[in-house]
């Protein structure tokens, strides 16, 4: 097989021709990532710090926004990168590692938000077994499972992705890689892999979206038996949160990969795009700390630490 077959660079989409408005995306994205940084940093701060915080709920969120940090790491500060010195250019081993990580990232995150789903009916549907069924050995067996199993499978179709020989050129429809725009530039046939992954794929998230459909049907039903009005509301607010987050990362990515190709465009694609892999990464840490009392005040906290020395702070981790 010729060399020709694996080039050593790809050409990614690029938001603008114009130097004026890719110097607008740069700014843009600059924001998002750096809204996406001090949101799940002051998370994952408060979480680690905050005792009270330690149970599993709060574990999973903690594990989310590594993800949602991770996440957007992979594809924002290449694309922020490309937009400020006017290139469209990324190695070919660049690509690979960006196919892989948020290949990874993202099947790791919807298995996250299923265990989350599982965890909030736990709590609600069978609160006096809760301590019983999800304790700390159950809950880090669950994360680990759900980083090791989708750590696996990205390698799998990662590896699967960059051993086809690609002729077709090396321009991507796409501001990032991704495993669907690498196959549209190889020169053996591909529609079996691009079925299979497609199918793959959407028979994972669809049983992901039907177990967390039934969890929070069985979770409104025994929150709506719940006598008090003052435990009605504790219930949804830690339920409204996560349920927001599923919404937003399920229904961008569905619609992304379903599509009919009539309405498909450049534009729409990179609209798309940013919706389902950078704004949820930004958008979540606020959707979970604008209804969590605990996480705001704990947020609070941290940030009033700040302006304090290093002996108050010591004292007030400890209260």
């Amino acid at each position: 097989m010729s060399n020709s077959t694996f080039p050593n660079e790809f050409l990614l989409l690029p938001f603008a021709d114009t130097r004026e408005l890719q110097l607008l995306h740069f700014r843009l994205f600059l924001a998002i990532y750096l809204a996406a940084l001090l949101g799940n940093g002051l998370i994952l701060t408060a979480l680690a710090c905050d005792h009270r915080l330690h149970t599993p709920m709060y574990f999973f969120l903690l594990n989310l926004a590594l993800l949602d940090l991770g996440t957007i790491t992979t594809t924002v500060p290449k694309a922020m990168a490309n937009s400020l010195w006017g290139t469209r250019v990324i190695s070919y081993s660049g690509c690979a590692a960006q196919v892989f990580f948020f290949f990874f990232l993202i099947s790791a995150e919807l298995h996250l938000l299923t265990i989350m789903a599982y965890d909030r009916y736990i709590a609600i549907c069978k609160p006096l077994h809760y301590g019983t069924i999800m304790d700390s050995r159950t809950c880090v067996n669950m994360a680990a499972a759900a980083w090791g199993s989708t750590f696996l499978y990205a390698v799998l179709h990662t590896a699967n992705t960059f051993s086809l020989p690609l002729c077709q050129g090396n321009a991507l429809d796409q501001f990032f890689c991704e495993i669907p725009q690498i196959l549209k530039l190889s020169c053996s046939d591909t529609y079996v892999k691009e079925v299979g992954i497609l199918v793959g794929g959407v028979c994972v998230a669809f049983g992901c979206f039907v177990f967390i459909v039934l969890s929070y049907v069985e979770i409104f039903r025994a929150v709506l038996r719940i006598p008090s009005e003052h435990g009605r509301h504790k219930a949804f607010s830690t339920c409204l949160p996560h349920l927001a987050v599923v919404m937003l990362f399920i229904s961008t990515g569905i619609f992304t990969y379903l599509k009919p190709p009539s309405i498909s465009s450049q534009s729409l694609n990179l609209s798309l795009a940013v919706l389902y892999s950078v704004v949820p990464p930004a958008a979540n840490p606020l959707i979970y700390s604008m209804r969590n009392k605990e996480l705001k005040e704990a947020i609070k906290k941290l940030v009033s630490l700040l302006f304090f020395n290093n002996d108050q702070l010591s004292i007030l981790l400890h209260k």
